[in-house]
């Protein structure tokens, strides 16, 4: 009798003691899941979820607000996610809030995270929806990587082949770099073109300074350059003296013509300027001629002393005075 009571004591400790740990266990895992405090949905969709799963946490700002309620299949290309998140927390997330897929740690299982967004936008209602981001997954990040490894692998032989090339002193740069002789070559290249831009350097100085000195207002380059009157006298003046080079190339030209036939010809001219036997005969009768005309001169002051002629000239003498006379009365 004694033991029955025993045994019964102690089975009723063990409910009880079950009792509160079921109902202790369900309280936590009811919490955890958010099944007791007040709650508000949000729904974001995803391209993909990553192995997320119902009940998978959801974290605003690295802190855990909430749970994943549902997943869903939109279409074949789009997945909803609906979250239930903590009421308190609904006057901290705006429509511009991101939501993305991550790992709790590097093997625990997946969650969802909130990141706030600027701040701009409206705070969220409940059944609302915020902007997801998908990120690349595990898998699709090995493929990337086995693309990566296969191309770095070409890459290296490549630059493999390149480097033996280089140390056997093939091609432009394995000549560079193996040819003292190309090397200083290029040295004094690389110094001809500097000093070449140094002195580049100070004519275009030079020049600025001259175009400087050609804005004055009263240089003649200014005037030539704006004056749109001097402009046209000048275009003037060059086709006058274009037109004087035409008429001095046509008189040159007859000119030498002229002379030409003159050299040419048997003429007059070519007789006395080739014939020196005339020309010698010539000079003899204009000696004869200013001989005979002294001797002339003589005869006629002769015949002014003469007594029978020196009647005659006195009275030309006086006719010629009279004239001259009547001449300074006239009016």
């Amino acid at each position: 009798m004694e033991k029955s009571t025993v045994q019964k004591f102690r089975l009723g400790v063990f409910v009880i003691l079950g009792t509160a740990l079921l109902v202790l266990a369900s309280y936590l895992i009811g919490n955890r899941q958010n099944m007791f405090g007040q709650n508000f949905t949000i729904e974001t969709v995803f391209k993909n979820v990553n192995g997320l799963q119902k009940g998978n946490n959801v974290r605003y700002a690295g802190i855990n607000v909430g749970t994943v309620r549902d997943i869903d299949m939109v279409n074949d290309t789009l997945i909803r996610v609906l979250m239930l998140v903590q009421e308190k927390m609904q006057s901290h997330i705006k429509t511009d809030a991101i939501a993305t897929i991550g790992s709790d740690g590097l093997v625990g299982s997946m969650i969802v995270n909130i990141v706030p967004g600027n701040g701009i936008g409206p705070l969220v209602q409940d059944g609302g929806r915020i902007t997801s981001y998908s990120r690349i997954g595990a898998k699709d990040m090995m493929s990337t990587l086995n693309v990566t490894n296969e191309n770095a692998a070409l890459l290296t032989a490549d630059l493999l082949k390149v480097t033996t090339s280089l140390r056997q002193g093939k091609g432009t740069l394995g000549r560079l770099l193996n040819d003292t002789t190309m090397a200083r070559n290029l040295e004094q290249t690389i110094y001809h073109l500097r000093r070449a831009s140094g002195e580049a350097d100070i004519m275009f100085r030079e020049l600025n300074s001259l175009a400087k000195g050609m804005k004055g207002r009263e240089s003649i380059a200014n005037v030539l350059l704006t004056d749109t009157l001097s402009g046209r006298r000048v275009k003037e003046i060059l086709v006058n003296l274009e037109a004087s080079s035409k008429n001095m190339t046509e008189v040159t030209r007859e000119l030498d013509t002229l002379v030409k036939g003159l050299s040419e010809s048997s003429g007059a001219f070519n007789y006395l300027t080739q014939d020196t036997t005339l020309v010698k005969r010539l000079s003899v009768t204009m000696k004869n001629i200013e001989e005979g005309t002294a001797k002339f001169n003589e005869n006629m002051e002769a015949l002014k002393h003469n007594f029978l002629t020196r009647g005659y000239f006195k009275k030309l003498e006086r006719e010629e005075r009279k004239a001259a006379k009547n001449e300074d009365n006239s009016p």
